[in-house]
């Protein structure tokens, strides 16, 4: 007959295991380990019989409460379009003017826009609709067609350069690569196109702005202007402000001017609504505010 061990600090019996003089106590599961058990057992019965839980080859059990959650999620949709309705019907109906001057339509283009913006258009213009390089800063007021409301919602409907039949058209001739000017005086034209801007310029530069000036009245002042500030007719920048799409350094103006410039945007037309066509508008709209 075996005897009992007990182990002499604690006085508990061991399991007869030992290692290195070690014995191992004979420890029974706490009560509350137990309790939760039971409790969770308890818990995943009563939800088995109560919940859609087991699968039954082509179909499952659908439970005593008959939930379904492809039904309720597709209420809360229909329940979601209904709430939007309410205030789209009236985006839909009104101007972009009056839009405008409503606080708690604006509160939706805030909130609507923003989502709108970021699929659609912060792969060019990112998140914060600051551009980059070959992409406008929409925080600024510059703008080549115009900033008027309806401008730039059909700018975002048409799209510039793009496949749309009405699409804005705009491009940058390349003076030197077709040979319309010489090195000598794209450089020089350069040079007089980032002085209009006030921008710091070596010596060399500074001594070519005036034979620049005549560069730019013989060839540039047909879409430019001849104060440099630009067209929106034919969606040529002003040249005179801080707004620059490709850079303002002296080598990026002097290649822009050399090999021209054709930038592209997407129309927008047939792939969002109207009403989203006229969110984004005064979405864009918001990015410039507090800009000078």
């Amino acid at each position: 007959m075996a005897t009992e061990r007990h182990d002499p600090t604690t006085g508990r019996v061991t399991t007869g295991h030992e290692w290195n003089g070690i014995e191992e106590l004979d420890t029974p599961i706490p009560r509350v380990v137990l309790f939760f058990l039971a409790v969770t057992t308890l818990f995943a019965v009563v939800y088995w019989v109560l919940m859609p839980a087991w699968p039954l080859g082509v179909s499952y059990t659908k439970g005593l409460l008959g939930i379904d959650q492809r039904n309720v999620v597709t209420r809360q949709v229909e329940d979601a379009a209904t709430a939007r309705a309410a205030w789209t019907g009236r985006i839909a109906e009104a101007s972009l003017e009056e839009i405008a001057a409503d606080d708690s339509l604006m509160q939706h283009v805030r909130e609507t826009g923003r989502t709108l913006f970021i699929d659609n258009c912060a792969a060019c213009h990112g998140t914060r609709g600051t551009g980059g390089p070959g992409f406008p800063d929409l925080t600024a007021k510059a703008r080549l067609w115009g900033g008027e409301p309806e401008t730039v919602a059909e700018t975002i409907r048409i799209g510039i350069n793009s496949t749309n039949d009405e699409t804005r058209i705009s491009q940058m001739m390349a003076f030197g690569r077709d040979g319309i000017l010489d090195d000598k005086q794209v450089r020089a034209v350069a040079a007089y196109v980032r002085s209009l801007s006030d921008l710091p310029m070596s010596a060399a530069a500074t001594a070519e702005v005036e034979a620049g000036g005549q560069v730019f009245a013989d060839n540039c002042v047909a879409c430019h202007g001849e104060d440099g500030r630009g067209s929106t007719e034919a969606g040529a920048p002003d040249l005179t402000d801080a707004a620059w799409i490709y850079g303002n350094s002296a080598q990026t103006v002097f290649t822009s001017i050399y090999s021209g410039r054709q930038g592209h945007m997407p129309h927008w037309d047939g792939r969002l609504s109207p009403v989203d066509i006229k969110l984004l508008t005064l979405y864009v709209g918001t990015l410039a505010e507090g800009s000078p």
